[in-house]
C-alpha cells in the first residue's frame, strides 16, 4: 500500500459549513486508505456539530498532537480550551479568533513536517482581521509565510486549470497594477506548476484579454496592445507555448479552454466566475507557487445553510483528493530532477 498522506486540515469559520463537509467527507472510510486526515479544532465545536446534524455514525479522534496521530482515525487537534459558542449563520469575533488559531496551528505543522499538505476550510475574511492576522485571506497569509513574493490562485475541474493575474483586489485597481512584467511572472508560475505538480511536460497556456471582446483591436481599450500582447510574445520567446489575448466570453462560452492546459485570467471574476458556472460542485483552489501543497474548496462558509445538513461536500473531498494528488506528483517530479535516467527507463 502507498504511504498514507497526512493531511493537515484547517477548521474555517465554526459557524459556517467548515466542519459539515470535514465529516461528510471522512464518513467514507475508503478516504482513509488514501490519507491521515488531522484536522486542527476544538472538541467541544466539533461534538456540538456532530450533534446539531445528527452525525452519528462518525467520531473523532481526539489527540494532542500531530505526531499521536492514528492513520485509521479521523485525527483531531484541540487548538483551544476557551468556551467557544456556535452561533450558526454569523461571522462573529470568537469564530474568527478560532479560525486563524486553526490556520497558523496547521501551517505551523507542515512547516515542521509533521504533516505532508494543507487543506483549508472555507472562512471569513472579515472577521479574522486582527494584529495576528492582517491578510486579504488564506493565500496571502501562505505566501506571507513561505517568503514568496508572488503566489498564484489556480482553480482545478472539470478539465479546467484557471489561473488570476491579480487576485483579491478591487477592480478598478486591475489595470493600475497590470504590467507586462506581471503577466509573464503569472505565466512563468502557472507554466511551472503544471510541469511540476500536474505533469504536464511542455503545457499550452491561454492567456484572457481585459477588456469586451480583448479590447476590440483598441476600440475598447488599449492594454491587449500595450501591456498583454508583448507580455504573450516576450513570454513566448522564453520558450513558452502561450496563446492569446482571448476574449473571455467567447473563448469560455465556445469552450476554447478544452485546447488549453491552464488558462491565465487578468482578474478574479473573470477566471472564477466561468469556472465555478462550470465546475463549482467539484472546483478546487490551489495556492501554486508555493514550496508546500496547500488546497481548500472552491466555496465560502456559506453561512445561509451551516448547521441545516444541506452542505455538500463534493468541492471539500475533490480538494483533499488534489492535494493528495499533487503531493505525489511534486515528488516525482522532484526525484526524476534528481536522476534524469530514471525518466528514460521503460515502464515495467
Amino acid at each position: 500500500m502507498a504511504k498514507r498522506i497526512k493531511v493537515g486540515i484547517s477548521l474555517g469559520d465554526c459557524n459556517g459549513i467548515g466542519l459539515e463537509v470535514i465529516m461528510k467527507t471522512f464518513q467514507d472510510n475508503r478516504m482513509l486508505r488514501m490519507c491521515t486526515p488531522i484536522i486542527y479544532g476544538h472538541n467541544k465545536v466539533a461534538a456540538f456539530h456532530r450533534k446539531t446534524l445528527g452525525v452519528s455514525d462518525f467520531s473523532f479522534n481526539e489527540i494532542a498532537s500531530a505526531d499521536d496521530a492514528n492513520p485509521k482515525r479521523v485525527n483531531l487537534v484541540g487548538i483551544s480550551d476557551e468556551e467557544i459558542r456556535v452561533d450558526f449563520g454569523k461571522a462573529t469575533a470568537v469564530s474568527g479568533k478560532l479560525a486563524v488559531q486553526s490556520l497558523l496551528a496547521a501551517t505551523e505543522d507542515l512547516a515542521s513536517n509533521k504533516t505532508d499538505v494543507l487543506v483549508t476550510a472555507p472562512l471569513n475574511k472579515n472577521n479574522v482581521q486582527s494584529e495576528a492576522f492582517s491578510f486579504p485571506g488564506q493565500t496571502e497569509y501562505l505566501a506571507d509565510y513561505s517568503n514568496v513574493d508572488q503566489a498564484l490562485m489556480l482553480m482545478l475541474g472539470e478539465g479546467l486549470r484557471v489561473a488570476v493575474v491579480t487576485g483579491h483586489i478591487p477592480l478598478k485597481e486591475v489595470s493600475k497594477i497590470l504590467s507586462k512584467e506581471l503577466i509573464i511572472q503569472k505565466a512563468e508560475l502557472l507554466e511551472s506548476t503544471l510541469i511540476k505538480d500536474f505533469g504536464i511536460e511542455k503545457p499550452r497556456i491561454a492567456i484572457l484579454g481585459l477588456n469586451p471582446h480583448a479590447g476590440d483591436e483598441g476600440l475598447l481599450g488599449d492594454e491587449e496592445q500595450k501591456v498583454i500582447a508583448p507580455a504573450i510574445e516576450a513570454a513566448r520567446g522564453k520558450g513558452m507555448l502561450t496563446f492569446g489575448p482571448y476574449g473571455a466570453d467567447g473563448f469560455f462560452g465556445t469552450g476554447q479552454y478544452r485546447h488549453f492546459d491552464g488558462v491565465l485570467a487578468m482578474y478574479h471574476d473573470q477566471g472564477l466566475a466561468p469556472f465555478k458556472a462550470l465546475a463549482f460542485d467539484s472546483g478546487v483552489n490551489f495556492t501554486a507557487g508555493l514550496p508546500i501543497v496547500r488546497t481548500s474548496p472552491d466555496h465560502g462558509p456559506a453561512m445561509d445553510i451551516a448547521g441545516k445538513g444541506q452542505a455538500s461536500p463534493d468541492s471539500f473531498r475533490a480538494a483533499v483528493y488534489a492535494a493528495c494528488d499533487i503531493y505525489r506528483l511534486r515528488k516525482e517530479y522532484r526525484e526524476i530532477s534528481a536522476n534524469p535516467l530514471e525518466k528514460q527507463k521503460p515502464p515495467k
